[in-house]
Formats: C-alpha cells, structure tokens, sequence
C-alpha cells in the first residue's frame, strides 16, 4: 500500500518534498536493480562478450551515489518564503 499524505501534497511543503525526493530515489534504486541484473542474467545466460555491461553497471552506480548524496547532504528541505513582488 503506498504511504497516505494527511494534507494535500505539494511541492512547496518540505516534507513532502523530502518524502518525494526519497520516494523517487527507490524507484531509481529499483529500475537499476532490475536492470542490471537482468543484462548480468543474459550476459552469462549467453556467455556473451559485452565489454561494455561492466561500465554501464559502473556509471549507473555512480549516479545513484551521487543521486543519494543530493538528497542526503545537498538537498535543502526548510520552508521556502513567499516571493513578494
């Protein structure tokens, strides 16, 4: 059952955003996790010769760490103020 938000979502609510962030941050790690290692599953399946699987499986684990870092350390999650015009 996904989680059940008390209020109406929206972005400009921090933890709603900080929900979303890490919401989106499982699906990343799901698709990636699906991926791979469906391409590693075929790959010795077959005995293929894909030079190529090992950098892919490498850059996209980059990204996540990179994706993980952003929403752990950069990410700014505090109330944002109106903008007066």
């Amino acid at each position: 059952m996904p989680p059940r938000w008390p209020r109406k979502p929206d972005r400009k609510d921090p933890a709603f955003r900080k929900l979303d962030d890490r919401m989106t941050f499982a699906v990343h790690v799901a698709l990636t996790t699906a991926v791979n290692s469906s391409l590693w599953f075929f790959h010795n399946l077959k005995a293929a010769t894909w030079e190529w699987l090992p950098w892919l499986t490498a850059g996209w684990i980059l990204v996540l760490l990179v994706h993980l870092i952003y929403i752990t350390a950069i990410a700014n999650y505090t109330e944002t103020p109106p903008k007066s015009t």
